[in-house]
């Protein structure tokens, strides 16, 4: 009979790697230097745009207009003609400059994001003041825009519309 192989027992040494201590302030996410965040009061308003939603604060104070903690201009700058955009509810309101802006917005596309925060700004606007309401109105800055990609549907082989291929024979 052949002899029997002891087999090895190995003995692995098991390490555990301490894990970076996280900070409170690591988690709020960083404002540029020359921008300040007014405080006091505010009027909010939320406004969509296919699956974009943008939540707007608009306060009684003049100061910045900020985006996701970003100034208004860096957070739109691939849009062509944003600023005369997002400008358009306080053109149309005769209120450039008198209002603190501070909009969060997510979801969808950086179009739909635009379209998201002007509805917002207008909503928040005539909150503001009802007198505003006609004017932006009348422009359809008020009006949702509900049109939204179509959903896809079950057995349509990926997409919302195409049929699945049947065979030939």
């Amino acid at each position: 009979m052949a002899n029997k192989l002891k087999k090895k027992t190995v003995v692995q040494k098991v390490v555990k790697k301490a894990k970076p201590v996280m900070q409170a302030h690591a988690d709020k996410p960083k404002v540029p230097a020359n921008v300040t965040i007014p405080k006091g009061e505010y009027v909010t308003a939320v406004g969509r745009r296919k699956t974009a939603t943008a939540r707007v604060r608009i306060y009684k104070d003049a100061g910045d207009f900020i985006v996701n903690n970003k100034v208004v201009g860096d957070y739109f700058a691939n849009v062509i003609s944003a600023p005369t955009l997002y400008t358009q509810p306080f053109v149309l309101t005769d209120s450039q400059g008198k209002y603190a802006v501070i909009v969060k917005v997510d979801g969808s596309g950086i179009n739909a994001q635009l379209d998201a925060t002007i509805h917002g700004i207008s909503r928040a606007l005539v909150k503001l003041n009802p007198d505003f309401r006609l004017a932006l109105k009348q422009s359809g800055l008020l009006s949702r825009d509900d049109r939204m990609r179509e959903t896809r549907k079950i057995g349509t082989g990926g997409k919302a519309r195409r049929a699945k291929q049947s065979p030939k024979r």
